[in-house]
């Protein structure tokens, strides 16, 4: 018979705690579930795992095992003393083992019920939320402190890291943070993305939107003027005789990727009001001097 060293097959140390043991499992556990690793040998170890942490989160277990873990090694043959195998009792057992030989002998049973990996090692299901961020968090990516929601396998808060350039309905997965599993296995956590309206951008897939109020004059003449961005202000030339509803593309300044999104800008002519009798003057003998009426098409169909 095999000595089984389940401190070394979990990759801690002898005086390990509770919580950093159980951290530990999880993580290897997670790396070989026979559902999910791509490990050849990933059943074979998902079980010898599952067999050391069932030992050594148990204190009564832990304590007899350790009566004879320091004198042998992993893989060591291993003779056990007169009536070893009688003092652990069978435990509730039901002898459906699918433990090693090492187990048995030391603990009187399996351990595993009658259903197997299968059920005892069953994963937790996923748990699926929602997250908002601001579209400056989409654009830049951000770090993001939540808290658990309901049906995790624990509580508090989790930290999540928000991809730049992510958009509304993508999911972002956190594994092992879903509802815990037999054999403390826990589904995934799904948080899907919701990105807050914002005040002067709008999001179409990964382009961004902005409606650009522009004078008559820089409409009719042309000019130079600033435009926000995500990433920075930067400067666009209004071609002369811009069009209201008119729109521009400013390439590569929409939500970054792979492929970036642009940004679309939308000019809007806005008409000074004629509040003053300065004012009222100027758009009297603009009435007069131009020969100006913007539905002479329309009448033209009519």
């Amino acid at each position: 018979m095999e000595y089984k060293d389940y401190y070394q097959i979990l990759g801690v140390a002898r005086d390990v705690s509770k919580d950093d043991l159980k951290k530990a499992y999880r993580k290897l556990a997670r790396k070989y579930h026979p559902d999910v690793s791509k490990e050849a040998d990933a059943e074979a170890k998902f079980k010898e795992l599952g067999e050391a942490y069932e030992v050594l989160k148990d204190p009564e277990k832990r304590s007899q095992y350790d009566q004879f873990g320091s004198n042998y090694k992993n893989g060591q043959s291993f003779t056990p003393p007169p009536g070893w195998g009688q003092q652990g009792g069978r435990g509730g057992f039901d002898g459906n083992s699918n433990f090693s030989s090492f187990f048995e002998n030391m603990f009187g049973g399996g351990g595993m019920g009658g259903g197997g990996r299968d059920n005892f090692y069953a994963k937790g299901e996923d748990v699926n939320a929602k997250i908002n961020i601001s579209l400056e968090d989409a654009f830049h990516g951000a770090q993001k402190s939540i808290r658990r929601p309901s049906g995790s396998n624990e509580t508090g808060t989790l930290n999540v890291k928000i991809p730049a350039g992510i958009t509304s309905g993508k999911k972002i997965r956190l594994s092992g943070q879903g509802r815990a599993g037999m054999g403390n296995i826990a589904g995934d956590l799904l948080l899907e993305i919701n990105i807050a309206g914002h005040a002067y951008y709008r999001l179409d897939g990964s382009n961004v939107l902005l409606d650009l109020p522009i004078a008559p004059w820089e409409a009719a003449l042309g000019a130079k003027v600033t435009v926000p961005t995500l990433a920075g202000k930067i400067n666009l030339t209004i071609p002369a005789g811009a069009k209201s509803g008119q729109k521009m593309r400013l390439k590569g300044r929409g939500l970054p990727g792979k492929e970036a999104g642009d940004q679309i800008v939308n000019l809007q002519i806005m008409t000074p009001a004629a509040d003053n009798d300065k004012a009222t003057k100027f758009y009297q003998q603009m009435a007069e001097e131009l020969s100006f009426n913007p539905r002479e098409e329309l009448e033209r169909t009519l």
